[in-house]
C-alpha cells in the first residue's frame, strides 16, 4: 500500500529525529492530530521540541539549532503566519552562509491552508520567500517530491523552505505533466492549484478545449526546461496559476520569465488582491476550477482576436 504525503513526512521525520540527532520545532505539534498526521508520535526526549505561542520567537530559536549543526525541522503551522516569522529566516538564516561564512542548514515546513480561516492564517505565502536571498523554495504535493525536498536538503547545508498545502497531505500517488500534440494553451500550476487545474481541464475538454498541464515543482531556482519551453511554443498561449497571491507574486514572476524564454504570452492566476474573511462567502482560495476555466477561455479568445 502506497504512503501517503503525510505517511512520508511522518517516516522521514521518525528517522531523522532518531537516526542523526534531529529536532523538530513548532507549536501545538503534539497536539490533536499531530499536524495532520505528519509529525511522528515521539517525546521531548527524542527530539520534539513545543514552543510558545510567541510567533516572533520561534524561528529564532529553529535558526539557532541550525547554526550549531543540528539540521532541525521547523513546523509554521499556518502559512499565513510567515509574517511573524520572517525575520530570523530570510534576515538570518538565509543570508547567514553568504555573509558571515557559518551554514544554517535548516528545513521550514510552511502549512498553507484554506477554506473559512480568516484574514491572518490562511493562503499560501512562497512568493515573499522566492524574492528574498538564500533560500531555495519548494512546492511538493506527492510522496516524492517530499522525498526529493528532504534529500536536497540533507545532501546541502543550506535553508529550505518547503511550502506545503495540507490538501496534500491525504495524497498517495505522484502527478506526472500531461501533454496533449493538439493543445490550446499550457498550465503551469503550483501548490493546491495543481488539482484545481486537473479538475478544470476536464471540464474544458468538454468543451473541447486541450490543456496542456505542467506540475511546477522547484520555486527557487526555477529552471526553464525543454518540457515547458516545447509545450508553450507548440500552445503559444501560457497560464501560471498559484495558491499564493498573483499580484507581485511568484506566478507572475515564473510568468514574466516564461514569456521572454518562449516569446509567446504567459499570464498569471493566482489569489485575489483581497483580505480573506471566517465566512465561506468571505473566503479568497486557490482559484477555483471554474474560475480557472473562465481565466482559460478569455485568454484563448483574447488571442484569437489578435490573429490577422
Amino acid at each position: 500500500m502506497a504512503r501517503t504525503v503525510a505517511e512520508t513526512i511522518q517516516a522521514i521525520t521518525r528517522r531523522h529525529l532518531l537516526e542523526n540527532r534531529g529536532l523538530l520545532f513548532g507549536q501545538c505539534v503534539s497536539a490533536v492530530g499531530w499536524i495532520g498526521g505528519t509529525v511522528p508520535e515521539m517525546t521531548e526526549e527524542q527530539g520534539i521540541v513545543e514552543l510558545s505561542m510567541a510567533d516572533v520567537a520561534g524561528a529564532g530559536i529553529a535558526v539557532g539549532a541550525a547554526l550549531v549543526g543540528r539540521r532541525p525541522i521547523y513546523v509554521i503551522r499556518y502559512q499565513g503566519f510567515m509574517w511573524y516569522n520572517a525575520a530570523p529566516l530570510l534576515n538570518y538564516a538565509a543570508k547567514s552562509k553568504e555573509i558571515w561564512g557559518v551554514p544554517c542548514p535548516l528545513l521550514v515546513r510552511s502549512l498553507a491552508m484554506e477554506g473559512g480561516i480568516g484574514p491572518v492564517a490562511s493562503a499560501s505565502h512562497h512568493g515573499m520567500v522566492t524574492r528574498m536571498p538564500g533560500m531555495s523554495v519548494i512546492a511538493p504535493m506527492t510522496p516524492g517530491e517530499w522525498t526529493q525536498a528532504w534529500e536536497w536538503f540533507m545532501s546541502h547545508d543550506d535553508p529550505l523552505y518547503v511550502s506545503e498545502h495540507r490538501r496534500s497531505f491525504s495524497i498517495d500517488y505522484e502527478m506526472e505533466s500531461v501533454l496533449n500534440p493538439r493543445a490550446d494553451i499550457t498550465l503551469l500550476a503550483i501548490g493546491a492549484s495543481r488539482l484545481n487545474a486537473l479538475e478544470a481541464m476536464k471540464l474544458l475538454a468538454a468543451e473541447r478545449i486541450t490543456c496542456d498541464l505542467i506540475h511546477l515543482l522547484w520555486l527557487k531556482p526555477f529552471e526553464v526546461t525543454e518540457v515547458i519551453l516545447e509545450s508553450l511554443k507548440k500552445t503559444g498561449l501560457g497560464l501560471v496559476i498559484d495558491s499564493d497571491f498573483e499580484i507581485a507574486g511568484t506566478s507572475r514572476s515564473i510568468a514574466y520569465e516564461l514569456m521572454h524564454a518562449a516569446s509567446v504570452p504567459v499570464y498569471a492566476l493566482g489569489l485575489e488582491d483581497r483580505t480573506a474573511g471566517f465566512a465561506p462567502h468571505l473566503d479568497n482560495p486557490t482559484p477555483p476550477p471554474a474560475k480557472i476555466v473562465r481565466q482559460v477561455k478569455t485568454l484563448i479568445t483574447s488571442e484569437l482576436k489578435k490573429v490577422p
